[in-house]
């Protein structure tokens, strides 16, 4: 699959990232480049392959669940602008 310089161009656009005509056809290039590979990858028939959690064969290593820490609460909140029942209070950001 190829992409064109104009879709390169409107792709840079919506991200936000200035690209020089100079870059376009390296972006070009190389977008079209992975664009192909995944269509590679999407050829492949995987419905016989079992999914797997991790690409090793590894058992996750497990720690006890102790409290390593003692409660702090009180002793970080003093420090806090604003806390009302043991809660902190933050402006409003969003109406």
């Amino acid at each position: 699959m190829s992409i064109s310089k104009d879709e390169v161009k409107k792709i840079a656009h919506l991200a936000r990232i200035s690209l020089s005509d100079d870059d376009v056809p390296y972006y070009t290039n190389h977008l079209s480049n992975i664009l192909d590979f995944i269509e590679q990858m999407n050829a492949i028939d995987t419905k016989d392959i079992t999914p797997m959690a991790h690409p090793l064969d590894m058992v996750a290593r497990l720690r006890p669940d102790v409290v390593s820490e003692t409660n702090q609460r009180q002793l970080f909140q003093t420090v806090a602008p604003q806390v009302e029942s043991g809660l902190y209070l933050v402006p409003k950001v969003i109406e």
